[in-house]
């Protein structure tokens, strides 16, 4: 890219990003490199700073800006809702982990994103100091500051898998009415409605009894507020599939708990299919929250590049019946594409996206 169309993206970020100017183009490179040479290592990246310092001062250079830069991860959560047009609207947020290890260094995120029909963003997330899963408390925490900076009344449904549960969790979700479905283990206890404290795996063994069951887990208070409904139903292989929630309406969340898979294919894009994110060498959790600051940023420009290609239209689908593509690779592919020949159109989806005026975390949307 030329000088002047980094001073063109630079103008456009510079109301949401208080950096100098060297700095915030720093920050430009680094989100228009990502793009187009779809890693996260730095040794790529620096290739891509126009004139003719050497690639050792320019490495040296974003080594610097990782040292001293930290962004304001609520400013991007909220900008990212805004270049996607979900500033008004109701979310569905899945929550999942995503983990690697870099020699002996464990890196474990735990990541709350929204799906959408078409999109799949990473909004929020939190570094776990360990491997394995996170407790009710990381998750508290996580879910806390979305609703510090959103409102609980913004969550549509929260999606999780079988990792996500546990009475204190589960209270804590339900005190701040948060709707969500959340998929149990078999071998969990269930205080039923009915009386008396039953394994699921039990309520399974009957082929013609009922698939949807109302109570408590074990460790859960048994009063209104808390009671969850069940629905159950055998997946390919013969393995259960139980949902829970305290929607009021097991056969919606059932049906609507499909999207979580839109988390893993996000992992997927931030990984192997697009920004292959494990390519960094770097293991600080606050050099790695720019980094996903700017996997965050790219996805939702890659998005605004798919609809600008393919409007209201469908992906075509294979014979076997999946689209061809995702809309993710569909504006990914296409935001390389205009970043190598065309970057003016690049640049216009994203001005076109961003709003003017300031971004600010304290303000809810």
């Amino acid at each position: 890219m030329t000088n002047s169309q980094i001073t063109t993206l630079s103008t456009t970020l510079r109301p949401h990003f208080d950096f100098g100017k060297s700095r915030l183009m720093t920050f430009c490179i680094l989100l228009t490199g990502l793009a187009v040479s779809r890693t996260v290592n730095l040794s790529h990246l620096a290739c891509h700073f126009p004139g003719d310092a050497l690639h050792a001062s320019n490495y040296r250079r974003l080594q610097r800006f990782f040292q001293y830069i930290r962004l304001d991860t609520d400013v991007v959560a909220r900008l990212t809702l805004i270049m996607l047009g979900l500033e008004r609207r109701k979310l569905v947020l899945a929550l999942d982990r995503t983990n690697w290890k870099l020699g002996k260094s464990d890196i474990n995120i735990l990541v709350l994103a929204v799906i959408t029909r078409r999109f799949r963003v990473p909004l929020m997330w939190s570094f776990l100091a360990h491997g394995g899963s996170s407790d009710s408390k990381q998750r508290c925490a996580l879910m806390g500051r979305f609703i510090r900076l959103f409102g609980a009344e913004r969550v549509e449904i929260l999606l999780a898998d079988r990792e996500f549960i546990g009475g204190k969790w589960l209270q804590y979700l339900n005190k701040n009415s948060i709707p969500f479905a959340i998929r149990l283990k078999a071998n969990m206890y269930l205080h039923r409605e009915t009386g008396g404290m039953v394994q699921l795996a039990a309520l399974l063994r009957n082929p013609r009894g009922p698939r949807v069951w109302a109570g408590w887990l074990a460790d859960m208070p048994r009063d209104e507020v808390q009671k969850l409904t069940l629905k159950c139903k055998k997946i390919r292989g013969g393995e259960a599939l139980i949902v829970a929630t305290n929607t009021g309406n097991p056969g919606r969340a059932f049906n609507i708990y499909r999207k979580r898979w839109g988390i893993e294919c996000l992992f997927a894009d931030a990984k192997t299919r697009g920004m292959n994110l494990e390519d960094t060498h770097i293991t600080n959790p606050a050099k790695l929250t720019t980094i996903l600051c700017l996997v965050t940023l790219a996805c939702a420009w890659g998005y605004k590049c798919a609809t600008a290609v393919k409007g209201r239209a469908a992906i075509a689908r294979k014979t076997h019946g999946r689209p061809e593509k995702s809309w993710f690779r569909i504006g990914f592919d296409q935001l390389r594409s205009w970043l190598l020949t065309d970057p003016d159109k690049a640049m216009e989806r994203l001005r076109s996206a961003i709003p003017k005026r300031p971004v600010k975390a304290a303000e809810r949307l």
